[in-house]
């Protein structure tokens, strides 16, 4: 490699290690607090969810024969406002039960064919459940996995750009080298001594 390249070498890596970083900020935030959080959720996640019961009458002509599962759910998502996705939907001779998820909450619902009505509960958690929902993607739909997935990509690029910057730092090389690992090690250690 000529002299050139190699002096603009540092000059990229450090440019892509300080925009990615401020790009990635509020991701590296989120995932760092919701670490802690997730690891302590009887500490932050508050007592029980808040429930409230719904129930009524539904159309009987949706539960004859083939039942119109998308309408239904559609019907009984505008009629109390429900969130999340479907996730399960069930229907026997008798009775049809429909699950909702989402970060931090859920319904479930279970419909009477014969009288063509229902019941069912709304359960939503703490603000703090809803980001650690998020944390591990739990009922958040593909567009929010597929942030997690640049989310991680960027993390990547950030510690190889970080340690590839420490190469060029001639009086901090050997201390960051030995401090990353020590790091590593402890890491191993951890696992080997404190997982069970």
């Amino acid at each position: 490699m000529s002299s050139a390249p190699r002096r603009r070498l540092p000059h990229w890596v450090r440019w892509l290690h300080t925009y990615l970083s401020m790009f990635a900020f509020a991701a590296i935030l989120l995932f760092a607090v919701t670490g802690l959080t997730l690891n302590h959720a009887d500490w932050f996640e508050g007592g029980e969810p808040s429930v409230h019961v719904i129930e009524g009458k539904i159309d009987a002509v949706m539960l004859q024969g083939g039942v119109d599962k998308l309408a239904i759910a559609e019907e009984l998502r505008a009629k109390h406002g429900l969130k999340g996705k479907v996730k399960e939907f069930t229907v026997d001779d008798h009775e049809c039960f429909v699950l909702w998820k989402g970060p931090g909450y859920s319904a479930d619902v279970v419909i009477d064919r014969e009288l063509a009505s229902y019941a069912g509960e709304v359960a939503s958690r703490s603000w703090v459940a809803v980001i650690d929902d998020l944390h591990t993607g739990r009922d958040c739909g593909p567009v929010w996995s597929l942030l997690i997935d640049i989310s991680a990509v960027l993390l990547s690029v950030l510690s190889i750009t970080g340690l590839c910057m420490l190469f060029y730092l001639k009086k901090r090389r050997r201390t960051g080298l030995i401090v990353a690992a020590v790091g590593g090690v402890l890491l191993v250690l951890a696992f080997a001594f404190g997982v069970h």
